[in-house]
């Protein structure tokens, strides 16, 4: 058997060609965040115009929650939010380990609400942050003051974080969320 050595050289320049001509996409939080922002940014401005909650803070708690869509919440409930079920909670349910405990210091499955799809778990928000007595007080502040907005989710006690503000302010920083804050019903539709 002869072997041909221009041949095999050429083959070997193909076969490696086609690795190196396919780049490699490495998923990283920040492209992470830039996908999940063009998925649901036209349904936080929505939800700002319909309700006053900065369209920034509901990104970021959201890319927060879901960790940027990825976590099992999410991808398996479609709440994007980690709102739990409440008592006067009437919908679908999705149990999950959380910061729930028992007398004993055993963490215990939490309640947490399910949806059809993250349509429902964005309105929803929106509902539970404008109907529950912690939060009514925050609608007399400025849709465009996403830091008062912030502060006003932690002492109000949206989560047991206590850095749970600056995470998000974090997050509205690092992707100029704010700029969302300032964008008409109009500005949609184009």
């Amino acid at each position: 058997m002869r072997i041909h050595l221009p041949l095999i050289a050429m083959l070997s320049v193909i076969t490696l060609s086609a690795f190196i001509a396919k780049p490699t996409v490495i998923s990283t939080p920040r492209s992470a965040g830039y996908e999940y922002i063009n998925e649901f940014k036209e349904l936080a401005i929505a939800e700002m115009h319909r309700t006053g909650i900065p369209a920034s803070i509901t990104l970021a708690q959201g890319m927060h929650e879901s960790n940027y869509g990825g976590s099992s919440l999410a991808t398996k409930a479609h709440n994007h939010f980690g709102i739990k079920c409440k008592s006067y909670w009437k919908g679908q349910t999705y149990y999950h380990k959380d910061d729930d405990y028992d007398k004993k210091g055993k963490l215990l499955e939490s309640c947490f609400r399910a949806y059809n799809d993250a349509v429902e778990s964005y309105i929803d928000h929106s509902n539970f942050l404008k109907y529950s007595k912690n939060y009514t007080w925050m609608f007399s502040l400025d849709k465009t003051n996403y830091r008062a907005w912030a502060f006003g989710l932690k002492n109000s006690g949206y989560a047991t974080d206590p850095k749970y503000a600056e995470k998000l302010l974090k997050i509205i920083n690092t992707y100029q969320l704010d700029h969302f804050d300032q964008m008409s019903i109009e500005s949609l539709k184009n």
